[in-house]
Formats: C-alpha cells, structure tokens, sequence
C-alpha cells in the first residue's frame, strides 16, 4: 500500500473537500482525485463519496481513515527513533554498585560507557545494597546492582547471577566444608544489615550452630584484609576471591550442605521509564557482570 496515497487519503478527509487538499498539497485536483481513486481500487471499496458542498467519508473510509493515521504515525515514530540513534544521547546517569561489584567492574563500566554515550556522563555511587536501595527508591539513582534485596513495588529487579559462598583462609583448607562444620573455624564475618550476613544467617538459623564469630565489620574489602592478616576465615562470594589484597596465597573450601547463595540483580525505579542512558548503562553492566562473576 502507497504510503503517499494514505497520505493524499487523509489531506482530503480532513479538508472535506477536492479542492482545498489539492491547494494545501499544492497539487491538480485531478491529480489528487486520480491517486485517491487508485487507492479505492486497491481496497476494492469505495472510501469518499461527494456531495454539494464537498466529500464525506463512507463507513469503509471511516475505517481507513483510522489505519492510515495509525500507519502514518508508526512511520513518524521509526523515522524519529532513527534520527534520534544517530544523535549521542546527553545527560547524567547516576549508577549505585555495592563494594565487592564496583571493585571488580567500575573501571570497564566507565569505559564503555563514555565510548558509547561520549556526549554523557555518569556518576558511580558505591555503597552497601541497603543504602543503594533507598537512594533509588528516593530517586538518588538511576540504576542500581543490588544483592538480595527485599521486594519493592517501587523497583523493577532483573536477576544477573547466583553466586556461592565460600569458606576463605590463608591456612590450608579442605576441598569442602560442611555449614555444620563451620563451628570450627574462627570466622569474620560482614555486619548486618549487610544482605551477606542476613543469607548467611539465614541459611544457618536452623542449625542453631555455636559460632565463632571474631569479628565484623561493614564490607568485604575489610573481610578480606583481616583474613589476610590471619585474624579468622570467613564466607565470601566467589568472586570475592579475585580482589585478595595479599602477596600470600588465599586458601578456598566450597561449602555444602546446604550450598549458600546469594542473588544479585540489576534494578531501576519502576515508576520511571529507561531511557536511552539507562538502556545502554543497564547492557553494559549486564556484559560486565557475566565476565567477573
């Protein structure tokens, strides 16, 4: 179907009239009739019928007045979306990560993201996935990656990884450990309401096991130093491992029975649309977190 056509279709419907459309696209009038015509005996039907002060549509117009409007704007929508792809997206994206993610993905994020948005900025929030939540929620963020956190109509969560925990030492350590078996072992441990201790407790609340628990404290980079330091052993994500802070090598244990796992997601505010910015944040960190984790 001619597109032009529609178009002409829909100049005389307005009008109501030959002659006026014909003057409005600077057209013959037996031009515009012609094309109006060829589309009626495309649609095998009628679409204006005339009378004495000008033409009104039939009920089959009616019907293709509608779909020629709707097709008209479908094509305004894909010829503004193309411009706009060719034009960088401007503006500032504001993006939360919790210490252990930021560690491991904050320089590539930043990277790739001013390669593809180079007429943009951005702003890296880090922070614990408590705090991260609130901001987004409140509208400090733009987009956040947050471990396990509770369910929220005010956020829209996409899940990237689940990811065991592992028992961490620099002293020898079997190929696994037990949770029951963890009585053992001197642990340092992240505080609450960091959602690593909250799985942690949680998978262990059954047990009513009697831990050792020497110390806690606020985030994993610090869990990392004090077990390097030989204060304790502790549960980390797996890819915790990759950001040991020492020149002595980390000893690993699997831990089973259960397997403890945490959940990372990708969230955004659900009451606000993604743009190009956050489309674009969103598909990067996706890419990123499938390499360290």
């Amino acid at each position: 179907m001619d597109l032009v056509r529609l178009q002409y279709f829909m100049a005389v419907a307005n009008a109501q009239s030959y002659s006026k459309a014909a003057a409005a696209l600077n057209l013959s009038q037996p031009t515009l009739s012609r094309q109006v015509q060829l589309l009626e005996a495309e649609v095998g039907q009628p679409l204006l019928e005339r009378h004495g002060r000008g033409v009104r549509l039939t009920e089959s117009g009616k019907a293709m007045l509608a779909h020629a409007r709707a097709i008209n704007t479908a094509v305004e929508n894909a010829k503004a979306d193309m411009a706009e792809r060719l034009s960088s997206p401007r503006g500032k994206i504001r993006v939360g990560l919790p210490p252990l993610v930021a560690s491991l993905i904050t320089p590539d994020l930043v990277q790739q993201f001013l390669l593809a948005c180079p007429d943009a900025s951005i702003i890296v929030e880090e922070s614990l996935s408590i705090r991260l939540r609130e901001w987004l929620v409140s509208d400090r963020l733009d987009v956040a990656v947050l471990f396990d956190p509770t369910h929220t109509a005010q956020m829209l969560v996409e899940p990237l990884v689940r990811e065991p925990l592992v028992l961490i030492s620099t002293r020898p350590l079997p190929e696994r450990v037990k949770v029951s078996q963890l009585v053992d072992y001197p642990l340092v441990l992240p505080s609450r309401p960091q959602a690593l201790r909250v799985i942690f407790d949680e998978a262990v609340e059954d047990q009513q096991l009697p831990l050792r628990i020497v110390a806690e404290v606020d985030t994993i980079k610090m869990v990392l130093s004090l077990v390097a330091r030989n204060v304790g052993c502790s549960l980390v994500p797996a890819s915790a491992v990759k950001t040991w802070p020492a020149a002595e090598p980390v000893h690993v244990a699997q831990v089973v029975q259960p397997v403890i796992r945490n959940r990372i997601v990708l969230a955004t505010p659900s009451a606000r649309p993604n743009n190009r910015l956050v489309k674009a944040v969103n598909g990067i960190i996706k890419q990123l977190m499938k390499r360290h984790f």
